[in-house]
């Protein structure tokens, strides 16, 4: 009899609080999509390719588990807060007819347990589903293709899953009946009511308000101007007056809102001066929980909009060379005309690479003319001092041929160089470190000039980056992409380079990039000659994507999950301890439609002030961590980011209204059981 009520009670719960119990699945869900993170295909496949920053990411990963468990705990007390709060009156019948409080907490906790049981058994699948499609994705987006791909299930994932939701799950109803306890039983069966809180004037409101709204200027500010050189002091400042403009943005806010509606009363009909009220009084009574879901807001929405942009730039990387081999030209003509090579090569040509003769230099000093170059630098204002940094090693020691990069060009399917008569080109295998880049691009596109020999020639105004060999076998600072007939002039070298090969695409298509580039690359190994591989490329590319995109994501979603549970769950615990007001209005002829309008508005605008002021913040931070933390690189598409992030954005939004509306009619249905009050 006793489990058959305890079944019951939690199943009541439960489709009493549908939105609060869908919260505590997808907690379940990223539980287990984070730790079963080392068994996903891609994990595996970067485990033999670079095994060092793998095992150090799996290692991070009982840290990150632990803060996820730190937030959870909050995500879980709220929601069984909440539904305790809405029993108050059974449990103090319970404690009337003689149950023991042993007894009744022994039924909460069975209940909590057995929820936790049911939201287990629907988390789990829908896990199991989505990293599936994780993986399968993740290989699509970075260009791997479904790549023998294994049902991956992580019996080790599934036990941390369980014990550490059960663990907070279970911790969440020791603190909340420690409270009960000290309650009595006439307490409980009491309507709860607002807890007093102290009440500022309306100068102090206003000079909160005042206040917070220059220290979040002042947050904003530096972050987005003066960070850039990731200063610590001024991050202490951003981050100081980012939390304290927060809290005391929200703390003044309760006055101004009161001033409007002392503006606007005389004019106002039917529950509108109610409606302010109510949003004053929830603003006044939490403005500390709206701060805290503000910001957590804030950083889901950076952390999203982060991880997204950092997938796109790093899996922008585009592959130019798959295989680059080394050694004499007659060994590597007799490795390729095998059988088994030829129908897997597309293409295979010479790499002319090479620094420039020794009669080019003069007492370690280039003989190229880099004036104009070195002028345009100079006019460039940078405050981080990179721009004088790139002047004072600007040293041209490389050539490369026009024919053989166009022939990477040509591969990759863009457009190729066609330089004129004294016309040359930039490359730089470090463009796509911070802002190198685009300084130097930015200055190419004024037109620059280098002498060669006394004559003049003029530049063009794209610098190139894309990989000459398959690994970055020779890292270039600068170098210049020169016409064959001046390369042959310039080369110190005259022997190719190395061989570059390009994999057939009915291969790649058939095997998918991965398992093509691994049967070639057992092919090269067998014959016995140096060689590099695009494996490298793509373990390297791929592990930056996973750890920098896919854990932001992550935690993105854990914010976002526990700032809306606080929100939803604190106005809905308000209107509770202000029921009393809504049967007085009842009384006082007011309709269910009305008062259904009315909350629904408090909603609106309650749910409003805490996002304006988080996506104003985010904007701030976004704009912060990709001028200071991090730099896109530039062959990252923007047109592409900014549709990802838009597509995000829609998501969020449509999200956030779904959950309002939810919210909404969880607020109409206690509203609509005032008609069932006896009112004698």
């Amino acid at each position: 009899m006793f489990f058959k009520q305890v079944r019951r009670n939690a199943a009541k719960n439960r489709k009493g609080n549908g939105l609060f119990f869908g919260s505590l699945v997808i907690a379940i869900v990223a539980f287990y999509t984070l730790l079963s993170l080392g068994e996903q295909d891609v994990m595996r496949y970067l485990a033999t390719v670079e095994s060092d920053a793998v095992s150090k990411l799996m290692k991070l990963l009982p840290i990150i588990y632990a803060i996820s468990l730190f937030f959870a705990f909050f995500l879980v007390y709220f929601a069984c807060s909440y539904q305790i709060n809405s029993r108050r009156r059974e449990l103090g019948i319970y404690l009337i007819l003689g149950m023991r409080r042993s007894r009744m907490f022994f039924m909460l906790f069975c209940e909590a347990l057995w929820s936790s049981v049911i939201s287990l058994a629907i988390g789990i699948p829908v896990a199991l589903f989505l990293t599936e499609g994780i993986s399968l994705t993740t290989s699509k987006l970075i260009g791997l293709g479904i790549i023998g791909h294994h049902f991956s299930f992580s019996i080790n994932a599934i036990v941390w899953t369980v014990c550490g939701f059960i663990f907070v799950q279970l911790l969440s109803m020791l603190f909340i009946c420690v409270g009960i306890g000290k309650a009595e039983p006439a307490d409980l069966l009491r309507t709860e009511t607002v807890k007093n809180q102290k009440r500022l004037s309306g100068a102090a409101s206003t000079v909160c308000f005042i206040l917070g709204l220059v220290f979040l200027l002042t947050a904003y500010y530096l972050g987005m101007f003066q960070l850039r050189s990731l200063n610590f002091f001024v991050m202490l400042i951003v981050i100081l007056c980012g939390i304290s403009g927060t809290f005391l943005l929200y703390r003044g806010l309760g006055g101004f809102i009161g001033l409007y509606i002392r503006r606007k009363s005389p004019d106002a009909a039917g529950l509108q001066t109610f409606t302010a009220r109510q949003v004053q009084e929830n603003v006044l009574s939490q403005h500390k929980s709206l701060a805290v879901s503000s910001l957590l807001l804030m950083m889901a929405l950076a952390c999203v909009s982060y991880g997204i942009s950092i997938g796109v730039g790093r899996s922008a990387n585009s592959r130019s060379v798959d295989f680059s081999l080394f050694g004499a030209e007659e060994q590597i003509e007799n490795i390729l005309e095998q059988d088994a090579m030829k129908d897997m090569i597309k293409d295979s040509y010479p790499l002319y690479l090479s620094m420039v003769k020794d009669g080019y230099f003069r007492d370690q000093e280039q003989a190229f003319d880099t004036a104009s170059l070195t002028e345009e630098l100079d006019k460039v204002k940078d405050p981080n001092g990179l721009a004088e940094n790139i002047i004072e090693n600007l040293h041209i020691e490389y050539v490369i041929s026009e024919s053989s990069y166009n022939r990477i060009l040509k591969d990759m399917g863009k457009k190729e160089i066609h330089l004129a008569k004294n016309t040359v080109a930039m490359y730089s295998s470090i463009a796509n470190d911070g802002d190198f880049g685009s300084i130097v691009e930015s200055v190419l596109k004024k037109g620059v000039s280098v002498g060669i020999d006394g004559t003049k020639y003029e530049i063009l105004p794209t610098l190139y980056y894309d990989n000459v060999v398959a690994d970055r076998a020779i890292s270039i600072y600068m170098a210049l992409i020169v016409p064959d007939t001046l390369y042959t002039e310039l080369a110190e070298e005259q022997e190719a380079y190395c061989r570059n090969l390009r994999l057939s695409d009915d291969l790649v298509e058939e095997l998918g990039l991965m398992q093509a580039v691994q049967k070639m690359d057992a092919q090269i190994a067998d014959a016995g000659i140096a060689y590099d591989s695009y494996l490298g490329g793509i373990g390297r590319n791929l592990f930056y994507t996973v750890a920098a995109s896919y854990l932001t994501i992550y935690l993105g979603v854990l914010f976002w999950l526990i700032a809306n549970t606080v929100i939803g769950l604190k106005y809905l615990i308000s209107q509770r301890q202000t029921k009393k007001r809504y049967e007085t209005l009842v009384i006082l002829g007011a309709d269910m439609q009305s008062m259904g309008k009315s909350v629904a508005k408090q909603i609106s605008v309650y749910f409003s002030l805490v996002l304006s002021v988080a996506l104003a913040s985010s904007i701030a931070a976004i704009v912060t961590m990709f001028t200071s933390f991090t730099k896109l690189p530039i062959g990252a598409s923007l047109k592409t980011m900014i549709v990802l992030s838009a597509v995000a954005l829609i998501v969020f939004a449509t999200i956030e209204i779904l959950y309002i509306s939810i919210v909404k009619k969880a607020a109409s249905r206690e509203i609509s059981r005032l008609e069932t009050t006896n009112w004698r």
